[in-house]
Order: structure tokens, then sequence, then C-alpha cells
């Protein structure tokens, strides 16, 4: 059964991370302390208001919110406001973080556009714990994939920036990018391997009677771990470095992000997600 949800804290987090992308901008424009100091307080909000929803959810659903599209993206979006933290922690560079909360804000603009309801009954199919490892997982690598994603559009803006320019001087060499892709990789792919292929294949025989039935979402999701799996290839058996890896990561990501949307246009098995 449908039922309303409180969305309260879904545009408080909504209109945090506006905040946050407001500075983002003027932060590319000029490097100011205190924007860099506004903007990480408006993701630590945005990040805390979605915490605090998506705790609302859980009870008044009494299931985590994991069934439907919003929800998942709104998993998604929480796991990468925890990624991006991570990277500010450790890079202390104020583009990729940047970059990072753009990303963030984009993908809170396309949950914005979904159906909010949840579901007191979860359908049949729904009704396992290989849904939570499987969705989990899947989310949890692709916030990961995410921070691959902008540190590779980063290393192209570096390649193109005049070298003495100031912008230029504000992101970090390519060296680091590189590392940074290639580690937000190397960690998001067996997430992904293991929840969003065999988990889900588990819990396609467990619902419907086969561990692989060619839906679209299950097609897409194969694409994305083969664009990942020829980074890796590339990356640690070829040796390539330069372009042609970052040009993957992008694709990657790309592909993962059209997946979201691959059910709700040509339908499937995945239709309800």
């Amino acid at each position: 059964m449908e039922q309303a949800i409180n969305t309260k804290f879904f545009w408080a987090a909504f209109i945090t991370y506006s905040i946050a992308m407001v500075s983002y901008l003027l932060i590319i424009a000029t490097e100011k302390s205190w924007l860099i100091r506004l903007s990480h307080g408006a993701m630590a909000g945005g990040l805390l208001f979605q915490t605090l929803g998506l705790i609302v959810r859980t009870l008044e659903l009494k299931h985590l919110p994991l069934a439907n599209m919003y929800e998942y993206i709104t998993v998604f979006i929480w796991f990468a406001g925890i990624g991006y933290f991570i990277v500010i922690r450790l890079i202390k560079n104020a583009l990729v973080g940047a970059l990072c909360g753009m990303v963030i804000f984009m993908l809170m603009v396309a949950a914005s556009l979904l159906p909010k309801e949840g579901s007191t009954q979860l359908l049949p199919a729904l009704q396992s714990y290989w849904l939570q490892i499987h969705v989990t997982l899947a989310a949890a690598s692709e916030a990961i994939f995410a921070i691959g994603f902008a540190s590779s559009i980063l290393y192209f803006i570096k390649g193109a920036c005049a070298k003495k320019g100031k912008l230029y001087s504000r992101i970090p060499n390519q060296e680091v990018l590189d590392m940074i892709t290639y580690r937000a990789i190397a960690i998001g792919y067996p997430l992904f391997t293991v929840g969003a292929l065999f988990a889900g294949a588990i819990w396609a025989q467990q619902a419907w009677g086969s561990f692989w039935s060619w839906d679209p979402k299950e097609t897409c999701s194969l694409v994305v771990w083969i664009i990942y799996s020829l980074y890796l290839h590339a990356r640690l058996v070829r040796g390539v470095r330069g372009a042609l890896p970052h040009i993957l990561s992008i694709g990657g990501f790309i592909a993962a992000i059209l997946t979201f949307f691959s059910s709700m246009v040509l339908g499937g098995l995945h239709a309800y997600t």
C-alpha cells in the first residue's frame, strides 16, 4: 500500500545542497576561504538532513528505503555525501570537493522530480534480504565511482588549462588525479561486482526463478561492469596511462547514471524501481 511520507528533511537537504552548489560556482571563480567553509558547512547540513530523512522514512515504512527509484537515488546521494567528506579530508582541494558536490546536487535535482511515496507492504519480489545487500552495495559502489568521475573530469580540465593560468595552479597534479580515479574504481569495482551483479543474480533467482534474464537494467549494469573492467585491465595489465583510462572512468559513470532510468524507459522486471 502506497503511503505519503514526510519529506521535510529531503527538502531541507535540497536547500542546503543548493547553497553548497552556489558556493561551489563562486569557488571556481575565486577561492575565498569563507566560501570554502560555507560549502563544507552546507554539505554537512545536507548530509545531516538526508540522514534524518532516511531514518524517518525507515520508521514510517517499517523497512529500509530501498524499494523504488527515489529511495535508491537518495541512498546513493547519502553514500556520495560520505565520500565527499572523505575526499575533502584526504585531498584538501576545494575544486575536487566542488566537482564532487556538483554531482551530488545534480542527483538531488533528479530525485526531487521522482514520486516520493513509499510502500508499507513490499511486493513479494522485494521481500528478501538480498534486496538490501544488492541495492546497498550497488549504491555505495556507484557513489565511489562518482568520485572517480569527478577526478577524471578535473584530469582533462587540468590538461586543457594554460600551465601558467590561475585555474591550473588550483587543480591537483594529473598524477594525483590519476591516483584518485584509480583508487575510487579499485574500491568501487569489487563492491559493484558483488552487489550489483552477484547479489542481484541471487535475488533474481529467488524472485523470478532465473539468475539472468537480460532485463534492461541487468544488461545496463553489465555494460557498466564491462567498462570498469576495461579500465582496470588497461591500467593494471597494460599499464596504460593518460587519457584513455579517464575516458573509461567518465563513460562508466555516465553508463551507471543511465542505468538508473533504463527500466523507466524500457520497462522490464525492474519496472517498479
